[in-house]
């Protein structure tokens, strides 16, 4: 009786497979970079836009939306205003600021209520906006030695907060226009003294917050 042999791959069928295998790791890769570069896009515009809406806002009603004294919102819409001292008090993330409450509804968060009834952002009317990346987009009074007021995106992976930064300022966390710092918290504070990253540090686990002058 005849033995059966065992038939093992031939070098060509091994280059075919490794050719699949390296196609296939190559689609999935620039799959991951289209995504990262359409979150990236999708924050800047993010960025403009609302930026674009608080400066129409000013222009048409002649005060800061959030900030806008209760008197003036209540009769137009019949909801709750700020106190008209053009400073937004709260943080971006609907917190406190220094420990300091601001005696009503926080004006970093009522700002959203003021541009969604205003008809200049979409979204519910109460809620903080949301990032693609999953953090919070806000606005609060001075971050990161920034004066005036600030536009904040929290929970961002070291690669898409610094192509933003390059893309909006010169790329340096510390310096500039726009600001960041590492995250050790989703959404967190926006501590005045950030940790002393003089670039992202793109290992895969960071996240940070970046603020941005408007």
């Amino acid at each position: 009786m005849q033995a059966h042999r065992e038939r093992g791959f031939t070098l060509v069928e091994i280059a075919i497979v490794l050719v699949i295998i390296g196609l296939l790791l190559g689609g999935v890769l620039k799959g991951q970079e289209l995504i990262t570069q359409a979150r990236i896009r999708n924050i800047v515009n993010d960025m403009n836009g609302i930026t674009a809406a608080i400066y129409a806002y000013q222009d048409r009603y002649r005060a800061l939306p959030g900030d806008e004294r209760h008197v003036a919102v209540s009769g137009r819409w019949g909801v709750s205003g700020g106190d008209g001292n053009g400073v937004l008090c709260g943080a971006y993330n609907g917190g406190t600021v220094g420990g300091s409450a601001c005696g009503g509804e926080m004006e970093s968060r009522l700002i959203w209520r003021h541009l969604r009834l205003s008809g200049l952002i979409t979204g519910a009317e109460d809620s903080i906006p949301v990032n693609a990346a999953g953090g919070l987009i806000g606005i609060q009074a001075g971050a990161f030695g920034l004066s005036g007021h600030v536009l904040c995106i929290s929970n961002l992976p070291a690669k898409i907060a610094a192509a933003i930064d390059a893309q909006q300022d010169d790329g340096n966390p510390r310096t500039g226009s726009l600001r960041g710092a590492r995250q050790n918290a989703p959404n967190p504070a926006a501590d005045p003294n950030p940790a002393a990253d003089t670039a992202y540090q793109d290992d895969g686990s960071l996240t940070y917050l970046i603020c941005k002058s408007i």
